[in-house]
């Protein structure tokens, strides 16, 4: 038998409640609040999850996922270093233009709860594979070698996370001209 309510199903009860956890926090929802949002009882969300904490890890793989895939592309894998770079960066932004709401929820962690400690480490992770990509172009001398690689990554995530800010999706601006804008901001400053 199929599992769930009429109307809902477990990605679209996901994708609600991640709007509400990031309108209002996720420490401040309640699943109370979230069965509202649904226009459906608490008891029906429990149809389509066990817990408040897995929708939480549900997003939270949706936004790392992501992320993460990209890491294991072709194009971050082989080729040359500022190569590899720009092109982590062209697809980090295409994840978080894709999955914004659940990279909104990732970057709005405070650690509070294992779980977020966890899906913290995972993106520190991210952070230092790219910072070793940085690295390595600065070695061949594609990227400047006078300002550290870790701060050139929190630069330019810096710059890339604050997308979820501002950026809106379907508006004037697609996701790859986006890209092109960022990296054109970014790296032109750091090439050599």
């Amino acid at each position: 038998m199929k599992r769930g309510r009429p109307g809902y199903d477990q990605q679209s009860v996901l994708r609600i409640a991640v709007d509400v956890f990031n309108k209002h926090g996720y420490e401040a929802t309640s699943m109370g609040s979230l069965a509202e949002h649904l226009g459906i009882s608490k008891s029906a969300i429990y149809h389509h999850v066990p817990s408040k904490e897995d929708l939480l890890r549900l997003a939270l793989e949706e936004a790392l996922g992501g992320l993460e895939s990209v890491l294991m592309l072709d194009g971050a894998t082989s080729g040359a270093p500022n190569d590899r770079l720009e092109f982590v960066l062209r697809e980090t932004i295409a994840v978080l233009v894709d999955r914004l709401p659940f990279v909104t929820l990732l970057l709005r962690l405070r650690g509070n709860t294992q779980m977020e400690r966890d899906a913290m480490a995972r993106r520190r992770a991210f952070d230092s594979t790219i910072t070793k990509l940085v690295s390595e172009a600065q070695k061949d001398g594609t990227l400047r070698r006078d300002i550290a690689a870790a701060t050139i990554i929190r630069l330019l995530f810096g710059t890339v996370n604050s997308i979820v800010e501002w950026y809106k999706p379907g508006g004037e601006l697609s996701a790859t001209e986006l890209a092109d804008n960022v990296l054109a901001i970014s790296l032109e400053g750091l090439r050599r």
